[in-house]
């Protein structure tokens, strides 16, 4: 039974800062001196990212000190900022907002009554409370009460992928099932104080934003509208799922007292490299494909060394890799919610099919989807 894809939904804060603005924030919030200044000022420029949306920036404010109050500046060269609850008490403050009118979005263009869905897929790896963001969405947007739940949690910038793996086999068992996919990250809650290369380079590349995906068989079963609609991007025809060998330590995601710490070794752009091709082609090979067929990339923006990495590897071209880059410019890395992002630019610009989708995450994990 076919998984197709009716329509995408987003939504991100309306506060935003320029990369600019980031960088003198994060000099002046760790006191950090004149030379680790110019250090984090480089890094900032080099990650391709014209602004950022954080639910922590006042959209009222133009810059300065005063734009945000959740994180203020260092009392000594030990202090961490605000503890790991204060930080998920905001993400439970703010996150089923933007669920929420991400989620409305993509119903309202499926044209799905919402009393249709049968289950909802919440994804993040930025917060967590319960009741959680699945109920919240349950009462907001007027889902039946025995609307079936599947978290998916912590699982990093490729999450997305693993979502529609779970939703395509819901309805492989029973086409009538409509599920509504939910991802929703507030990375800059766990914005790291101090000097980390670590710490420096997470904070230099991700942002907030929520992306929901309404998936169906193709069918629309409202009695009010027996007609069959038209997938706004296609079938999820496989996905596909593969474990770097030896790379457990070049990306991970922990929690801490002061926040989620991530890990990025700067080994895994020469991971990708070496070892994404064979697994690429392999995997199209069993669907019949070689590269050059393949129309479209949404390619998860981890940073640019990464989307290099990958144009490098694979030999795309610098339009294939465009959609990627746009994305990474306007929004910054979004964690699992980003790539909704990106297939949205492909279909806006109508790109033949078939879509590769492409995420990396801890492990080092390689995730894939065809969509045909």
């Amino acid at each position: 039974m076919s998984a197709v894809i009716h329509s995408l939904g987003f939504s991100v804060p309306l506060g935003r800062i320029s990369q600019k603005e980031a960088a003198n924030f994060a000099t002046r919030t760790s006191r950090l001196d004149e030379q680790e200044g110019r250090r984090i000022h480089a890094l900032y420029r080099r990650t391709g990212i014209d602004s950022r949306a954080s639910v922590v920036i006042d959209p009222d404010s133009l810059n300065g000190e005063s734009f945000q109050s959740f994180f203020p500046i260092a009392r000594n060269e030990d202090d961490r900022g605000p503890s790991t609850q204060q930080r998920l008490n905001r993400f439970e403050q703010e996150a089923p907002h933007l669920a929420a009118a991400a989620s409305t979005q993509a119903i309202e263009r499926s044209g799905i009554d919402p009393r249709e869905f049968t289950h909802i897929i919440p994804v993040t790896c930025t917060g967590f409370f319960a009741p959680g963001v699945d109920i919240e969405l349950i009462n907001r947007l007027g889902l039946r009460s025995d609307t079936e739940r599947i978290q998916i949690g912590f699982m990093g910038c490729h999450a997305g992928i693993n979502a529609l793996r779970a939703a395509k086999g819901l309805i492989a068992e029973d086409s009538s099932r409509r599920v509504l996919i939910c991802c929703i990250e507030l990375c800059s809650l766990h914005y790291q104080y101090g000097s980390d290369s670590n710490a420096i380079v997470s904070n230099a590349l991700f942002a907030d934003g929520a992306s929901a995906l309404v998936i169906g068989d193709g069918v629309n079963t409202n009695t009010n509208i027996n007609e069959r609609i038209q997938p706004i991007l296609g079938d999820i025809t496989k996905t596909a799922s593969t474990l770097i060998p030896h790379t457990k330590q070049a990306m991970s995601w922990r929690i801490g007292n002061h926040g989620f710490q991530m890990t990025l070794s700067a080994e895994v752009p020469n991971l990708i490299e070496t070892k994404l091709k064979p697994l690429i082609n392999h995997w199209l090979q069993e669907e019949g494909l070689e590269l050059g067929e393949v129309g479209g990339w949404a390619i998860h923006p981890g940073g640019t060394r990464i989307l290099a990495a990958v144009q490098d590897t694979l030999l795309l071209s610098d339009q294939q890799m465009s959609y990627s880059y746009n994305v990474l410019q306007q929004h910054g890395n979004m964690s699992s919610a980003t790539l909704p992002f990106i297939l949205q630019q492909l279909a806006e610009a109508s790109q033949p099919k078939p879509w590769v989708m492409l995420g990396f995450g801890p492990g080092l994990e390689v995730e894939f989807a065809l969509i045909k």
